[in-house]
């Protein structure tokens, strides 16, 4: 798979099928597409080019972008990107200028004067261009007027379940639901960050933790919690059990802190960068009496985990 930045980068050839989105999270709807993408280009002879953007569009378009959390970013989507049998990834950096763009300016510069366009695929609901504009209609249009071909894909709705970004959004962040968003997405959400120094709190109650520190503000944090987790370490995988939260028992800190116990490791990693695929939420987070009543939770918390995870 090519990534390339920079339009000058792919050589023109009508021969191409292509697909635009932003492709947050890349879940099982827009794995479809990019089957669909594939499917055409294998069927025509033609290569696949799937257009996508950073930053994602609401980061750069709402005026409370800091209220905007995406599931991927773009460093994830790559990977994903690259094991799909995609042949190239074209990112467009988004600015409010480019969100002026309109549909049919998008689609005429880019696409058919630029990459070339024999194929368009879609999802059914796809809509783009300043305010929106373009949509299926429009495209049929330019189809005629350019000589390309609209593909629209269908939506997917696996035991009759709406799949998009902002269904798991909120599953995610409202309600923990890990392992219902692991179904939509056809793998378990995950986040990356570096491990950093925290207050050594853990190693006292006889559980040791990993602080995780992540470097995309946006990057979207499942709600506070408990879960059971894998860890990816070192080209190694491991599990244990996750903390989202305050820490209200040992701490009047505020902030969210992220920490995981790793079940049998006990190496030095600061400094480390260290990535959690999220299975399932064990339970809210709780203001215990004192320290040993949290320590007989952590100690029923790891057995959960432990019979979550040996399933």
């Amino acid at each position: 798979m090519k990534v390339v930045r920079n339009i000058t980068e792919i050589e023109f050839d009508k021969k191409t099928a292509v697909s635009v989105g932003t492709f947050d999270g890349v879940h099982t709807g827009h794995r479809k597409i990019i089957e669909k993408l594939n499917s055409v280009r294998d069927s025509k002879g033609l290569r696949s080019v799937l257009i996508t953007f950073d930053p994602h569009p609401q980061i750069v378009l709402r005026n409370r972008a800091k209220d905007i959390r995406i599931l991927s970013t773009l460093e994830e989507k790559l990977e994903i990107f690259s094991q799909l049998d995609i042949d190239i990834v074209f990112v467009i950096n988004f600015t409010k200028d480019f969100a002026n763009t309109t549909a049919n300016d998008f689609y005429k510069k880019y696409l058919i004067d630029k990459i070339g366009l024999n194929d368009l695929v879609l999802g059914y609901d796809h809509m783009f261009g300043k305010n929106r504009e373009g949509n299926y209609d429009t495209l049929k249009e330019l189809s005629a007027k350019y000589d390309f071909t609209v593909d629209r894909v269908d939506e997917y709705k696996p035991d009759d379940v709406h799949i998009s970004s902002s269904v798991l959004r909120e599953l995610l962040s409202a309600e923990g639901n890990v392992k219902k968003a692991a179904k939509i997405l056809g793998r378990n959400y995950s986040i990356e960050g570096t491990v950093v120094e925290g207050k050594k709190l853990g190693r006292e109650l006889g559980y040791p933790t990993a602080n995780i520190k992540i470097p995309d503000e946006f990057k979207l944090i499942p709600a506070i919690g408990i879960y059971a987790v894998e860890v990816k370490l070192r080209d190694k995988a491991y599990y244990g059990m996750m903390s989202i939260g305050r820490n209200p028992t040992v701490t009047d800190d505020n902030s969210i802190k992220l920490e995981v116990n790793i079940f049998d490791f006990s190496d030095d990693i600061y400094g480390e960068k260290i990535k959690i695929g999220f299975i399932d939420r064990i339970r809210e987070e709780i203001k215990f009496e004192n320290i040993d009543k949290l320590r007989t939770q952590l100690h029923s918390d790891k057995k959960i985990s432990l019979e979550i995870l040996n399933k």
